[in-house]
């Protein structure tokens, strides 16, 4: 039941906004592979880089959100040779609701892009719910 594109990511507050956007299935390469693009979007701010979701990929998001429903800062895709994501919501220059939210491109661009926002409440539980529409919208195949 595959659609249009689907933010499984989509982290917005304090006018700054980091979107994970998936756009469908890899056409050329492998049709477990999806395809993306990372949107960073501030006032000081704005860029894109394109993506390739693995479906370890979203079982190490789902980790993620684990890890974030009980307070710990969390990883997405670090060391893996494509663009990473890190939750910040633990540090000492955090106020409460304070998210710090950092995308990085150290194989390409070799950037770094760190926002502050503050997510409305439920945005983990969102998050769930934006992966299982990824899921859904792009099962993956029977091996």
């Amino acid at each position: 039941m595959e659609e249009g594109p689907i933010d499984l990511v989509r982290l917005v507050g304090s006018g700054n906004s980091v979107t994970v956007r998936v756009t469908g299935r890899d056409a050329v390469g492998d049709p477990q592979v999806l395809v993306g693009e990372f949107i960073v979007d501030t006032k000081f701010l704005k860029g894109t880089q394109r993506t390739w979701i693995f479906p370890q990929d979203l079982a190490a998001w789902e980790a993620v959100l684990d890890s974030l429903t009980r307070g710990e800062n969390a990883s997405w895709r670090k060391d893996k040779r494509a663009t990473e994501l890190h939750v910040e919501l633990a540090a000492p220059d955090l106020h409460p609701g304070q998210v710090r939210v950092s995308v990085a491109d150290r194989e390409g661009s070799r950037t770094t892009a760190r926002v502050l926002l503050e997510p409305a409440d439920g945005w983990i539980e969102d998050h769930r719910a934006r992966l299982d529409r990824v899921r859904q919208a792009w099962p993956q195949p029977l091996a």
